[in-house]
């Protein structure tokens, strides 16, 4: 009997990848919550740009949340998909009743500098595994989030 997965990987390996990877699927829902609230709450002079940026943002958390799940079952294993379980797993917390403009920016700006230093810690997981698809979903996503992180500092300072 083989130790390894359908695509090859230790099952150890995979096992820690996907509870690593569940850990970021928390996340990816909590601050898709967010910043759709933000989206739908935001007020100020800049409304009309941040309601616009904000939609931007939360469509592509919503692929990414997608596209983390078929990571997991790709591994062999459940994604999570109960919101209390969401809650208990991510470091990113609920951001309730937040309408300024700047707290809204600030709050998306945190967030996905939580997504890059998960997606680090899980990039080197990959890395150990010999995980390639992982390490190369986790890479992509950081390259992406890397430059809006610079942008979002922009536009507040």
């Amino acid at each position: 009997m083989s130790d390894t997965n359908t695509i090859g990987l230790h099952e150890a390996s995979a096992s820690q990848l996907a509870e690593k990877l569940n850990e970021l699927l928390a996340n990816y829902q909590i601050f898709y919550m967010n910043v759709r609230g933000y989206h739908w709450n935001v007020k100020g002079r800049q409304f009309f740009q941040l309601h616009e940026k904000f939609e931007e943002f939360y469509t592509d958390l919503l692929t990414k949340v997608d596209e983390v799940a078929e990571r997991i079952l790709t591994l062999g294993h459940q994604p999570v998909h109960a919101y209390s379980d969401y809650v208990k797993l991510a470091r990113i917390q609920e951001d309730k009743n937040v309408h300024d403009g700047e707290a809204c920016v600030r709050g998306v700006l945190e967030g996905y500098q939580t997504l890059i230093e998960l997606q680090r810690e899980l990039l080197s997981l990959a890395s150990d595994a010999d995980d390639e698809g992982t390490a190369a979903q986790a890479g992509d996503y950081i390259r992406e989030q890397e430059k809006t992180v610079w942008m979002l500092g922009a536009y507040l300072d």
